[in-house]
């Protein structure tokens, strides 16, 4: 995977006269992890959306690489995206699903058949290229759209709420499955969630975010130890 760090400066995203993401400044080293920790409305999705240049920035600029990306268009970003919902593709079989960001980038067949085994047998999968999309469970959608998003190798994955809809115990079997995956991959992630246990077990540094601003951006044992305000303290309790 192509190692690339991705810069945030000044960022803004305004819905009409509403301000989303105010002032939000941010790095994430190439092959780190940081996570975007806030409640419903704090603007985290926003700026990630922005990121992958599916929101207009008010203001601000967003590098990959430290390539200004503001004329680039979301498909020739780098990015690789993970949603909530899974996307995938009822009509194609869970190898197809993997292969298809390969296929858009007109990657030879054999590299791609090496590339979608190696992502199958890296989130757990091995054995169910040949499955259809309705005969897995949901952990395993999930982990069908966690190989497709990594397999084009993006230089920077982006990943939404991804476990928002899976129960506690699934939630917790992805999470060791998201973390081996991006140490496997040396991915640069960009993680947001509002939930504290997964930010704390798969990030190198979290962003707590709150009325479209970042309180604080720590190491996550220096956050606890230090939540450097009320709110912040109050929130992580």
């Amino acid at each position: 995977m192509s190692r690339a760090g991705l810069g945030i400066t000044g960022a803004t995203v305004r819905y009409g006269d509403r301000v989303a993401v105010d002032d939000v400044s941010l790095d994430v080293a190439p092959a780190s992890t940081v996570a975007i920790l806030g409640p419903s409305g704090c603007g985290k999705s926003s700026l990630l959306r922005a990121v992958a240049g599916l929101e207009a920035l008010a203001a601000g600029r967003v590098e990959v690489d430290g390539r200004d990306l503001a004329a680039v268009p979301t498909y020739r970003r780098g990015v690789g995206l993970m949603f909530q919902e899974h996307a995938l593709f009822a009509h194609l079989d869970v190898a197809g699903n993997v292969a298809f960001g390969l296929r858009m980038q007109n990657v030879p067949r054999r590299i791609r058949d090496a590339r979608v085994a190696q992502m199958l047998e890296l989130v757990g999968l091995a054995d169910r290229g040949s499955a259809r999309i309705d005969e897995l469970s949901g952990g395993e959608r999930q982990r069908v759209a966690l190989a497709r998003t990594l397999a084009p190798e993006p230089a920077v994955v982006l990943l939404d709420e991804p476990l928002g809809s899976l129960d506690r115990v699934l939630r917790r079997e992805m999470v060791a499955v998201l973390a081996d995956a991006f140490a496997a991959t040396g991915a640069t992630v960009l993680y947001v969630t509002h939930d504290q246990d997964e930010a704390f077990a798969l990030a190198d540094r979290v962003a707590v975010m709150r009325h479209g601003r970042l309180s604080r951006v720590a190491v996550p044992d220096a956050l606890l130890a230090d939540p450097g305000d009320d709110w912040v303290a109050d929130f992580l309790r």
